[in-house]
């Protein structure tokens, strides 16, 4: 009894130990995704400007012809974690990056996270390079700039297409597919055929083709930074989710415990006053014999002095 009142003693002082660590890692994924969040809308502000910058070139050059990617190469930039305790984060961004391969296509990618990796290479597919994911909001920059030197140097006239997490209704999450060069057509003619409304006429002093190339660098790099900064708000919320299941599922363990440790502490104190009991009862019992002789003892004498006097 007393060994299995130790035992449930060390068990639920480790499920406490874990409580805390459930508690520490849930405050931190609560922390770190506001940064995140702020970094993507002020990103998204950039990201306008250069729109914008994208607008007066067209409204100065006209619309843009993009040649058409080859149809047997495509880049895929597949955006996941680094780190686990987020479920199957990485798994389902892996499914949907499976969905993007078509047969007869030279195929490379560019995975960001190890745990991504994993799950790409769960799936079949083997990533040319692996990126360390930023260790905080700084590192989006470091991130985004990566990728698109990256890109440049990789990319003839390959399809890229962009893959990660962003936030869906009622706080879920779900992968998707964002193409990044060539540019969205619809897009451009947009932009192409929206009014310049400014009285002043818009002016740039580089060459039009450098120009341009510099719009379509910034462009990604917004793009990308914002893709980033959503995962990550993702992958923390997802963290947080798994960790307020953790979190209950251990107070339901730690109740459970604590209930069969006031069990088997009630009976151990029934033993305890069932062993007292029972020899106090021996020790009156006891008496009782030793009272009993000797009253026995004291009548046998008196009959013999009797019998002795007469």
């Amino acid at each position: 009894m007393a060994q299995s009142l130790e035992r449930l003693t060390r068990r639920t002082e480790t499920m406490q130990s874990i409580r805390g660590i459930v508690r520490t890692m849930k405050t931190m994924s609560a922390i770190n995704a506001a940064p995140y969040e702020q970094a993507a809308r002020a990103i998204d502000l950039w990201r306008d400007m250069v729109l914008d910058g994208l607008h007066g070139f067209l409204h100065l050059n006209g619309p843009l012809v993009q040649d058409s990617p080859a149809d047997n190469r495509a880049i895929l930039v597949v955006m996941g974690s680094d780190h686990g305790l987020c479920g199957n984060y990485n798994e389902v961004v892996a499914i949907e990056a499976r969905r993007h391969i078509v047969p007869g296509t030279t195929l490379r990618i560019i995975c960001v996270g190890a745990q991504m990796e994993d799950a790409l290479r769960g799936e079949g597919m083997v990533p040319e390079v692996t990126l360390l994911p930023p260790a905080n909001v700084d590192g989006l920059n470091r991130l985004a700039g990566e990728l698109v030197t990256r890109l440049e140097s990789m990319r003839s006239d390959d399809r890229v297409t962009l893959i990660y997490t962003q936030r869906a209704a009622h706080g879920r999450q779900m992968p998707v597919a964002l193409g990044l060069l060539p540019l969205d057509a619809d897009m451009l003619a947009e932009l192409a055929a929206r009014p310049w409304t400014s009285r002043s006429l818009p002016q740039f002093h580089l060459p039009a083709p450098v120009m341009l190339a510099a719009l379509v660098r910034n462009l990604l790099f917004a793009t990308v930074h914002r893709a980033a900064a959503e995962a990550l708000m993702t992958e923390n919320a997802a963290r947080l989710a798994r960790m307020q299941q953790a979190e209950q599922s251990v107070d339901e363990q730690l109740e459970d415990l604590q209930s069969e440790t006031r069990s088997v502490r009630q009976s151990e104190i029934t033993t305890e006053l069932l062993d007292v009991i029972v020899g106090f009862e021996a020790l009156k019992a006891r008496e009782r014999r030793r009272n009993g002789g000797r009253g026995a003892g004291r009548g046998a004498s008196k009959e013999c002095s009797e019998t002795e006097t007469g």
